[in-house]
């Protein structure tokens, strides 16, 4: 059985990524691209279903991980009742080749490692042709620290498209399984590899795992040295540009909502979707966060992928594309595997990119909005482009949607989706007054105030006092949070705190919001779900814009804490345990993160008279009080005083 969401922690070389568990098993990988057929989804079922378990033999053993500071390099340290020893996983960032490299360094005493190796291509339907071979490259760097009383082998693992070549410790086959045992005394040094490779292709030549390993942290260290987090959460803000990053594939610039799919939004549910592809949300809020924090040329890169993916027709604009911009995600269920614990079905694409959500083209019209404002130049065909979304919203603007959360139920007139047309229109009105582009200025100021003038007729319930879900609903939904993050009303206006309010008590379950009720049968759905965390973190916003800085610093600091032991967060959180729900780590709910912490920096900052100090690393390292790590109480300096309470 899987491990908890939460026990697994991410390598990944900017093309796919991996998940460790800390019981030393590589339970979820896909080669070479995020979104290609998993060859390990024992997340997905069992140890049968593929995994590459590499730990001590004793069974009592225990350990602790971390990751090398500012990388994905993951170190993880077992003690056992005769030794400690090291392992060292990562795929190596900038070679162009898709290796995981496992390296086991003695510390002291002797322990014996136990290596677990079940190879499944293809969603586990495809059990390879598995070969030993005598490799040239044994006698290289890539085995030149092994110890000589280990024996080191190669063999060679094939179906169809898809081949790996392992290098390490000499592998011995058992039912469809391939294991070793050997032993590591203090000193010692065993390098393990695994190279994807198209299988009509010549095996790659052995990896050299010291100057990998070296190479790739300094990769990641140098790239995240350009971080501005800031001041309040700055470590928690680090590390969650750093999983951005992770989760953004270098040729193409796209970046994926997870590194995951299936993984349920009810434990035993079937709520279970594929997060392994762009959405066109995600890509835009993630240009305004490099842009602010100091990465402009990501932010550039995302632009220009942004730009190409919906390059066209505006009528054939999509929710989602895959990474290079593909635009056929049909969903289908691959019924080998069981689902994570039994959530099934497992499904690979996702049937909501035919969806008409109409709430992308105010968050492309924004993001790229900011993007001018903070010194991205807008080139000829970039405004020609949007030009033309405009001119397809213009006329599509009173048609009904599914929805930021993509219903599966009846389209509807939802709010969020009206304000985001409205929010389009404003950055097109904008982008001529302020940047002195071309455009039919007026006929898009009519329209915009036309618009306007819907939402609040059929989007605000007067006797209620606040903004609903779509018109006609008494319901409201978390997604009117962001009707404040993109200018549509002011965060103090009274019809603003009402909706507030109003979510409050609708949507709030032990302290966390859901995103809407699923009990008003709006989505077309059975089940239910748990608190939704990027809602969370856009309330914790929404508190610090208001003036509510100590309600703010108490989500946010509840909210933070839910990152697991490698600072990663899923998509859901089930409150009662704790345990992350749905796929994992979540772009979405890290981007939030850092919206709510710049936003609860400010509010300190001016609450302050601007009189900050740096409460936090911005190095990867927990701020550290002179009695050990950080608790709330050590993360508010104390001339902050009354003036917390109102953030005024």
């Amino acid at each position: 059985m899987p491990l908890a969401i939460e026990d697994y922690a991410l390598i990944g070389d900017c093309h796919t990524a991996a998940l460790v568990g800390k019981d030393g098993s590589i339970d979820w990988l896909c080669l070479p691209r995020f979104d290609s057929a998993s060859m390990f989804a024992g997340l997905l079922g069992d140890e049968n279903s593929g995994r590459w378990l590499l730990a001590p033999t004793d069974a009592t053993a225990t350990s602790t991980r971390r990751y090398v500071d500012d990388t994905f390099v993951l170190v993880t340290t077992w003690t056992t009742s005769t030794g400690v020893v090291e392992v060292t996983d990562l795929m190596p960032y900038g070679d162009r080749r898709a290796d995981v490299v496992r390296q086991v360094r003695g510390v002291s005493g002797s322990v014996r490692m136990t290596e677990d190796l079940r190879i499944r291509f293809g969603y586990t339907t495809a059990i390879p042709w598995i070969r030993q071979i005598d490799d040239p490259g044994d006698s290289g760097a890539h085995v030149a620290a092994t110890p000589a009383h280990i024996p080191t082998g190669t063999l060679i693992a094939i179906a169809g498209p898809d081949a790996v070549i392992v290098r390490g410790p000499k592998l011995t086959a058992a039912d469809h399984t391939h294991q070793a045992s050997f032993e590591v005394a203090a000193g010692d040094v065993v390098d393990l590899s695994l190279t994807w490779y198209p299988s009509h292709r010549e095996p790659p030549t052995p990896v050299d795992v010291e100057r990998r390993i070296a190479d790739t942290i300094t990769w990641w260290q140098e790239w995240a040295s350009h971080s501005d987090a800031p001041t309040a959460y700055g470590s928690e803000v680090h590390r969650s540009l750093l999983l951005l990053r992770a989760l953004t594939h270098e040729d193409t610039n796209g970046i994926v909502a997870a590194a995951t799919t299936s993984l349920p939004e009810q434990f035993g549910g079937s709520r279970n979707w594929d997060y392994r592809y762009v959405w066109l949300r995600d890509a835009s809020m993630t240009l305004q966060t490099l842009i602010l924090h100091g990465f402009a040329d990501e932010a550039t890169g995302w632009r220009d992928w942004l730009l190409r993916a919906i390059a066209g027709d505006p009528k054939d604009v999509q929710i989602m594309y895959g990474l290079s911009g593909e635009r056929y995600l049909a969903e289908t269920t691959i019924d080998e595997l069981p689902g994570y614990r039994g959530a099934a079905p497992v499904r690979v694409g996702n049937g909501a990119y035919t969806q008409y959500q109409g709430d992308v083209f105010g968050e492309i019209m924004v993001a790229l909005h900011d993007a001018r404002e903070l010194g991205v130049e807008e080139g000829a065909d970039s405004w020609s482009l949007q030009r033309a979304l405009v001119q397809h919203v213009e006329e599509n603007w009173n048609k009904a949607d599914n929805g930021i959360w993509e219903i599966r139920g009846p389209a509807q007139h939802f709010t969020h989706s009206r304000v985001m047309i409205w929010a389009a229109l404003d950055r097109a009105v904008k982008g001529v007054q302020q940047f002195h582009l071309d455009g039919p200025v007026d006929r898009w100021m009519a329209l915009r105030e036309k618009v306007r003038d819907e939402i609040e007729t059929h989007g605000y319930d007067e006797e209620r006092g606040c903004y609903v879900q779509h018109y006609g609903s008494k319901e409201v939904d978390a997604s009117l949070l962001q009707l404040v993050q993109v200018g549509y009303v002011d965060a103090h206006d009274p019809r603003m705190l009402g909706t507030v309010k109003a979510i409050e008590d609708d949507l709030l379950r032990d302290g966390l919001l859901v995103r809407y009720r699923t009990e008003s049968g709006v989505d077309g759905l059975t089940g239910t779900e748990n608190p939704f965390l990027t809602c969370s973190f856009w309330l914790a916003e929404q508190y610090a814009r208001s003036g509510r800085l100590d309600d703010a610093i108490e989500l946010m600091d509840r909210l933070v804490g839910f990152r697991n032991d490698v600072g990663m967060l899923s998509e859901e959180i089930e409150v009662a345990t704790g345990h992350h729900v749905g796929n994992t780590p979540q772009a979405l709910s890290h981007l939030a993160l850092v919206r709510a912490a710049d936003a609860i920096d400010a509010a300190i900052e001016h609450s302050r008279g601007n009189r900050g100090r740096r409460l936090a690393s911005t190095t990867g390292t927990p701020y550290h009080s002179d009695n050990g790590p950080a608790t709330p109480a050590d993360r508010w300096p104390d001339d902050l005083g009354a003036d917390r309470t109102t953030g005024a």
